[in-house]
């Protein structure tokens, strides 16, 4: 079967015109052609460079003597449901099409931009040991005019897949319901965990989910005056019994206990008061939009058709060959436990207008992902794959699990591997993506990364994004693993 794609014409703006950003050697200039005609089909092919041809660039920080080298990957598929659509619930929440591009979608199935802490808790997940976190990134694709044999090697092409208005509206439905909100558990725990203990603690921290989640069953059916004394209080002694059990544990293994016992405390949020100002068990963080993002009025009324085709981002949706997600420890220290619902951003996905502060150099090959990574669009040698490496920052505040521009709540380490003050080590998250991208199509400049219309597919404006939506009991698995040295696969 052959299949032919319409022309996407795009213009580079002036904006981008000026803009030139040096990330390890590899320098983004985006400029129009010489005799000022519409760019067709993507990205201008003085993007796409021969990593053979690239000076080596990554560095590492210094691994001290208490450095935690322990890795957790955890295996989520490589979205074989082509779960896709356009949305950002973590930038743009509740705007439909407000990525203007597309998103591949592993972890939690029910993804989109209603989603919210229940709906993702309520949805079921890809990933093979039941972790319903969301991961998710922009689409790369193949521009190609001409016809393009079926099942060509190289570029698996992910098929169509329509929008779940049945989907939909459930996630819409539970949005508007009120939401029962406990403080988070394994965030609490110390960096050791007794290994006499670990067993016992891993049993109550599931009892803490179950008695969270039977608590949660009932707010939809509970009237509000009655909340607190069906719902709360009742919750609030249960999860304290529990929280009394897992301090004991520590003090058998002749550990002093962590307090845990602000943990027991829950409410009812009424859908009106929503997710905003979540911290890790508190009101007072702000949950609004990312700075440089569109407003909740400016909504682009594009909508990906059957083909998951969207305004300047067109072409075969490529598959990665491998997605691998791993959790690697810090090179000054051990990790502590991400809260659950933390919001993690990687990259800009506006940063040909935002400038070059939170942008990162992604992109790599199979072969010289320890030695390079760049901001242009790479071209490999035979025998190798294009890969996209994606280093989430990892000092987290100990408090939020948002911020404002989703950003200040959780930040990168500096060159040596340490967290400024007020900051703790967490689990950095790496998403790697390695595609099957023909040689020809990359010497053509024909394959792109999904972007904002105005942003040109600049190899630049790469992100990713990451909400934890681990249980407890997952989550202390990964601490434990991380800091022990050990190398999981779940």
């Amino acid at each position: 079967m052959a299949i032919h794609r319409r022309k996407s014409t795009i213009w580079l703006t002036a904006a981008a015109a000026a803009m030139a950003v040096v990330a390890g050697g590899a320098a983004v200039v985006a400029i129009s052609s010489s005799d000022g005609s519409a760019l067709a089909d993507g990205a201008d092919k003085s993007l796409f460079v021969d990593i053979t041809k690239v000076k080596p660039n990554v560095k590492k920080p210094r691994q001290q003597n208490n450095a935690t080298t322990g890795t957790f990957t955890v295996n989520c598929g490589r979205n074989e449901n082509n779960h896709f659509n356009p949305d950002n619930f973590i930038a743009q929440p509740g705007v439909r099409n407000g990525a203007e591009h597309l998103h591949d979608y592993v972890g939690n199935l029910s993804t989109n931009a209603d989603s919210n802490n229940q709906s993702l808790q309520a949805a079921g997940t890809t990933c093979k040991n039941g972790d319903k976190s969301a991961y998710f990134w922009p689409v790369v694709r193949i521009i190609d005019e001409e016809e393009a044999a079926e099942g060509e090697e190289g570029g698996e092409q992910a098929p169509p897949k329509k929008d779940d208005k049945a989907q939909q509206d459930k996630d819409k439905a539970v949005k508007n319901q009120a939401q029962l909100q406990c403080p988070d558990v394994a965030s609490l725990l110390p960096e050791d965990v007794p290994e006499g203990a670990q067993a016992e603690i891993d049993k109550e921290l599931e009892n803490i989910e179950k008695v969270t989640e039977e608590a949660e069953k009932k707010v939809a059916g509970t009237k509000a005056q009655d909340r607190d004394n069906v719902i709360v209080g009742p919750t609030r002694e249960k999860r304290a019994a529990i929280l009394n059990r897992m301090m004991l544990a520590f003090s058998r293994q002749g550990q002093q206990a962590p307090d845990l016992n602000p943990a027991a405390a829950c409410a009812v949020k009424d859908a009106a008061q929503g997710e905003k100002g979540l911290d890790n068990g508190n009101e007072n963080s702000d949950n609004a939009q990312a700075e440089g993002t569109e407003d909740k009025q400016n909504q682009n009324n594009g909508e990906e058709n059957a083909n998951n085709e969207l305004e300047g981002n067109e072409g075969e949706i490529q598959r990665p060959a491998v997605v691998d997600l791993t959790f690697r420890g810090s090179p000054v220290g051990k990790v502590t436990a991400m809260p659950k619902f933390l919001r993690v951003l990687y990259g800009d996905a506006k940063a040909g207008q935002n400038g070059p502060k939170n942008a990162k150099a992604s992109w790599t090959c199979t072969g010289f992902e320890d030695k390079v990574l760049m901001d242009k669009y790479p071209i490999c040698p035979q025998g190798s794959d294009v890969k996209r490496v994606h280093d989430f920052p990892s000092c987290w505040d100990g408090k939020n699990i948002d911020s404002a521009n989703h950003r200040d709540h959780i930040v990168f380490p500096d060159a040596n591997g340490k967290c400024k003050q007020g900051f703790k080590a967490v689990p950095q998250l790496r998403i790697s993506l390695t595609y099957k991208i023909p040689l020809d199509v990359q010497q053509d400049g024909r394959y792109l990364v999904d972007s904002f219309p105005e942003e040109e597919h600049n190899p630049l404006t790469d992100h990713d994004d990451f909400a934890n939506v681990m249980s407890q009991k997952i989550m202390n698995r990964l601490v434990n693993c991380v800091n022990s040295g050990k190398k999981c696969r779940e």
